[in-house]
């Protein structure tokens, strides 16, 4: 049975709830992602913010004022690195997520999008 350390991305862009939601979008495009993980000065996981966070604001002006612990979504779903990854792709199906991170103790050690269950169960190496 694969478990969450066997398909999660080990590459993780977090930000501190500090940070403007300008600074937030600014990772959130150039990094390509669609979300990630908030973190206090521990570097312990508080939260996540997503495009779906932000999109609310792009428009407001107060991109620069706003900061990300305003709004980030502080109620987050997230596993372990030994859960099995039928556990996850449930979770992330029934909650409707992109993407869930992995936790051991307050840390985030790695996350799990939707795409990376599909490539990994289905075994796909892209060779484009």
């Amino acid at each position: 049975m694969l478990k969450a350390k066997d398909v999660m991305s080990r590459t993780i862009t977090t930000i501190h709830a500090g940070k403007t939601l300008f600074e937030a979008i600014e990772l959130l495009v150039c990094k390509e992602i669609s979300g990630m993980p908030v973190v206090d000065e521990e570097e312990k996981m508080i939260g996540i913010i997503t495009e779906k966070d932000v999109l609310n604001f792009i428009f407001s002006g107060n991109l620069k004022n706003t900061k990300v612990e305003e709004i980030m979504t502080k109620k987050v779903v997230s596993f372990s690195p030994e859960t099995n990854v039928d556990t996850i792709a449930l979770s992330i199906g029934h909650n409707r997520f992109r993407r869930v991170p992995i936790v051991e103790g307050d840390k985030v050690v790695g996350i799990i999008s939707r795409r990376d269950i599909i490539r990994t169960v289905l075994d796909i190496q892209c060779k484009i």
